[in-house]
């Protein structure tokens, strides 16, 4: 089989005219060199270069052959050049995953500090929920996700980063008075968003085992697909829902504006947890979008208090 070192002797040598002119050229012993042609000669199993006087000249073999070995070695060199831009982040495509929510508050601020860092990249979010999102890395398709759990099988590496808060909004204020509990929960009438995964996504599944628990069930008057939906009905009072608290720094005031919120009783978290394969180590970017994703959910999370502002001054 032909490697890269042989077909760079033959060029110094079809160059340079001699063997020891190419191996001056390319820093090697003029036997070494020699022999590199050698073997190129046997694996072809016909001669490159003859000897006439003191110097060599190609066969009509090498002259074949020249053109081939040039497009080679710049073909190898192009993939170890892509593979080191990849490795520095300075291009290539940088595949991650996010659960159901994410795009609201934080995946459009995760891209854009990426390009801002690396604008040679291409970013491919992926993930309308946490289903999906693990999907995406069993098959293959990304290398890592940040998503809620519980992750529903063992064999994806699992690593906790924080909690994110689920709080009840509603237009009517008589429906903020206190935290809510599972029993006014279930006697709600609820615009619940994520449709298509309400058996699956973490936090559908917590609404319902709620009133489950209960012996009740949810009163759901709508499902829609995604919160920005489910918010604006909520805000022209079709009814009530719940929604990542982190949404009511920004997306609660221009989506509902007039609709207030308060905790649920218990307080109901996602656990939000970053999972690979576990024997895969993470790419540079893989990380990079990782350490962005934590920094960017504990910004926001600090940005909204941890009571509405009604029940903080005991109105």
């Amino acid at each position: 089989m032909l490697s890269p070192h042989q077909l760079r002797c033959f060029l110094a040598t079809y160059e340079c005219g001699s063997f020891t002119s190419a191996a001056v050229h390319l820093g090697f012993s003029q036997p070494t060199l020699s022999e590199q042609v050698r073997q190129l000669e046997r694996v072809l199993k016909t001669p490159l270069f003859l000897r006439r006087g003191r110097r060599i000249v190609p066969t009509p073999a090498a002259d074949a052959l020249r053109p081939h070995a040039e497009r080679t070695l710049a073909a190898s060199e192009d993939a170890e050049r892509a593979v080191r831009s990849a490795a520095t982040l300075e291009s290539g495509t940088l595949r991650f995953g996010l659960f159901g929510t994410a795009p609201l508050f934080i995946e459009a601020d995760l891209i854009a500090d990426v390009l801002r860092q690396h604008p040679g990249l291409r970013i491919e979010l992926v993930g309308r929920s946490t289903r999906e999102a693990l999907d995406a890395v069993r098959r293959g398709h990304i290398e890592a996700a940040v998503v809620a759990l519980p992750v529903p099988d063992s064999d994806l590496a699992v690593r906790p980063i924080g909690r994110l808060e689920h709080v009840y909004i509603s237009k009517d204020p008589a429906h903020l008075a206190a935290p809510v509990t599972a029993r006014r929960l279930a006697a709600a009438r609820l615009i619940l968003p994520l449709a298509q995964w309400r058996t699956q996504d973490p936090y559908r599944l917590a609404l319902a085992k709620r009133a489950q628990n209960l012996g009740m069930t949810l009163d759901i008057r709508a499902e829609v697909e995604d919160i920005e939906t489910a918010i604006k009905l909520v805000g022209s009072g079709f009814g009530d829902s719940v929604v990542p608290k982190i949404l009511l720094h920004e997306q609660l005031p221009r989506l509902a504006p007039g609709v207030g919120w308060v905790p649920m009783k218990p307080r109901l978290h996602d656990t939000l947890a970053v999972v690979h394969w576990p024997d895969a180590p993470l790419s540079p970017g893989s990380k990079l979008m990782i350490d962005l994703a934590i920094q960017h959910l504990k910004d926001l999370v600090a940005r909204v208090p941890d009571q509405p502002a009604h029940l903080r001054n005991g109105s």
